[in-house]
């Protein structure tokens, strides 16, 4: 398993993130239990979930219980002012089953908070991480316009979530870069582009050249996740044929 720096932040995290969201959805919770602690045997040592799922949040807890001290917990949720934030926060930490989120995001926040905007929120955030009871603060979000912002603030946003995956135009592999060149972590959420790509293999091997982006992978269950946990050990050689199928892929679907 290769790690990285996430950004400015330097959580050293596994280049392969596991997405939890999906956890709520499986029927039995040992076959939950089971995937968390295969991918963190395997390696896996970053975690993203979110307050709406406070089933996936309680069963990643439980499962890593054990090890808190050496996985990355992430979650988010889209408060309207800092009480709500508190508010959230406190329920994360209590389904989760710990002391502290080592990456705390705002989800899809409009507008981008900022000092003094009547909100408050970034201002608990800077409250919350001074005090330990997160480590870290992002932001999640599917706008362009948003992710401008974020590049643009001096209020010191560590990472950024946001789509990314092989049918995703150049403006979106620029925007890594730019994100790169500013020391923020990118996080790439729907890598599979929400079940349109089916090549697992492509799909990762596709991230291999962007050093500095870490995918989450959102597996549905034991046989998708030990896919994922394959091909993260035997990546596809980026050779002429990977390439000419990448792109019979996009002109496909594009």
């Amino acid at each position: 398993m290769d790690y990285i720096a996430l950004g400015k932040s330097n959580l050293l995290v596994s280049r392969t993130a596991f997405g939890a969201q999906r956890l709520e959805k499986i029927d039995d919770p040992d076959v939950a239990y089971q995937m968390i602690r295969m991918a963190y045997d395997d390696g896996v040592n970053f975690f993203d979930t979110s307050s709406q799922m406070p089933e996936s949040e309680r069963r990643l807890g439980k499962a890593l219980a054990d090890v808190r001290e050496n996985v990355f917990f992430a979650t988010k949720s889209s408060p309207r002012n800092g009480g709500e934030l508190a508010i959230d926060l406190d329920v994360s930490l209590h389904t989760l089953g710990t002391g502290y989120i080592d990456l705390y995001q705002l989800e899809n926040p409009d507008p981008l908070p900022k000092i003094n905007d009547g909100s408050e929120i970034l201002e608990k955030l800077i409250e919350l991480k001074k005090s330990g009871v997160i480590r870290h603060f992002g932001i999640a979000t599917d706008s362009m316009e948003t992710a401008e912002h974020v590049l643009n603030s001096d209020a010191g946003w560590e990472t950024i979530q946001f789509p990314f995956n092989m049918l995703c135009p150049e403006s979106v592999e620029n925007l890594t870069r730019r994100f790169y060149e500013k020391d923020i972590g990118f996080i790439a959420m729907q890598p599979l582009c929400g079940g349109v790509l089916t090549n697992l293999p492509l799909a990762l091997g596709y991230f291999l050249p962007f050093e500095n982006v870490v995918p989450v992978w959102g597996p549905r269950n034991l046989d998708e996740l030990q896919q994922i946990l394959y091909f993260t050990k035997n990546p596809p050689r980026l050779d002429e044929q990977f390439y000419a199928e990448a792109d019979k892929i996009r002109q496909f679907f594009n």
